[in-house]
């Protein structure tokens, strides 16, 4: 163990480890670089013992307590340009980073590596700020999928195309997705556009093929967003999902053309097939499991707009997204192709869903498209 005095010196951090000075000039997390390119991450918790959990980044990380103190840390090695949800575990509690003021929801926070690229747009939230809300919200009483589920709507700039954003619940509550889009519309980024946060009451069972969401969507609810008095340009509807939200905004343009052609799709689960729930790892079926058997038809997918995003650091779902969007190519869609500076975690598609959105809309400025390598 190093002298006390010079214990974490590297990250700009002084006096004894646990003392009041240290803690006065505690914050976190730290990064230095590492010889492979990549960072040397110090994270700190004060109290008791205690683990760090990252999102489907890396396997929970245990705390080392220094000394007899109450100082507990962690020194991570993390990639260059990664940008990570986090948490701590304690007992069976779950917090936020109270050295961090970038939060990700009410027990979460978000680190970033020093590379990690900008996100315009995206304000900072602590996780003890609570989310403003959009004013209309809809009840909407399904009779397809069963249950009442609220529906809230956001006009951006006055409202204009529909932008169904799904996993609605998390844009609205972990991360601002209403501030982001307000933000892109007045600085010119995207055209006015009415955003509609869709809540998912069960992922799995909804956005597998044949759920019976996108016709109980198409039935029941934009209906109700026609009559909500929001202004809402429903033949322009964008659909954007993640993760099996963005495996059903594919299916949603595979299944029902006429009403979805434009999509903004972030790290698609497609190696999801209808028994791959039974697979030890499901990443290991096909590869681009039931989307790709359904391409490999060849539709007709001129009339398709769809901008495909997958994460740098998520190397295991690159075959099942690269097939999936060569397929699509194929079969005549106009095709955006990217790789961010991501996990599978929605604090690194922020800058995506922003940046797809506007191209899946005709309308890419350039403050929103200096990331993307495009196949077009």
């Amino acid at each position: 163990m190093p002298p006390v005095t010079d214990a974490f010196a590297a990250f700009g951090l002084p006096g004894t480890p646990g003392s009041d000075t240290f803690w006065a000039a505690a914050r976190g997390p730290v990064s230095i670089p590492a010889g492979d390119g990549g960072w040397v991450t110090l994270f700190l918790w004060r109290g008791s013992e205690a683990a760090i959990a990252f999102e489907s980044w890396s396997e929970q990380v245990p705390l080392r307590r220094w000394g007899g103190t109450d100082c507990w840390y962690a020194q991570v090695s993390m990639p260059a340009r990664l940008r990570v949800t986090y948490q701590f575990l304690v007992a069976d509690e779950a917090y936020a980073d109270p050295f961090n003021p970038v939060g990700g929801g009410a027990d979460r926070s978000v680190a970033s590596a020093p590379d990690a690229p900008d996100q315009p747009h995206w304000p900072v939230v602590g996780a003890d700020d609570v989310l403003p809300l959009p004013g209309t919200r809809l009840r909407w009483n399904s009779a397809r999928l069963g249950g009442r589920r609220t529906v809230r709507v956001h006009p951006a700039g006055g409202g204009g195309p529909v932008v169904l954003l799904l996993d609605g619940d998390d844009w609205l509550y972990l991360h601002p997705a209403m501030a982001a889009f307000d933000s892109a519309v007045s600085g010119g980024a995207m055209p006015p556009v009415t955003l509609v946060f869709l809540p998912a009451k069960d992922r799995a069972a909804e956005f597998g093929a044949g759920s019976g969401l996108w016709e109980a969507v198409r039935d029941e609810l934009l209906p109700l967003v026609a009559e909500s008095g929001v202004t809402a340009e429903l033949d322009r509807l964008v659909v954007a999902g993640q993760s099996l939200g963005g495996l059903s905004a594919l299916n949603a343009a595979l299944e029902l053309p006429g009403l979805v052609s434009r999509v903004a799709c972030q790290s698609g689960s497609f190696w999801w097939t209808p028994d791959a729930k039974d697979l030890a790892d499901p990443l290991d079926g096909p590869v681009g499991g039931a989307v790709a058997a359904r391409l490999r038809e060849r539709p007709d997918l001129t009339g398709l707009r769809v901008a495909f995003d997958v994460g740098e650091h998520e190397p295991r779902m690159l075959p099942h997204c690269a097939l999936v969007e060569a397929l699509a190519e194929e079969a005549g869609a106009t095709v955006r192709v990217s790789r961010s500076a991501s996990g599978h975690d929605r604090a690194g598609w922020r800058h995506a869903l922003l940046r797809d959105v506007a191209w899946a809309l005709g309308d890419e400025p350039q403050p929103l498209a200096h990331l993307a390598t495009a196949r077009q």
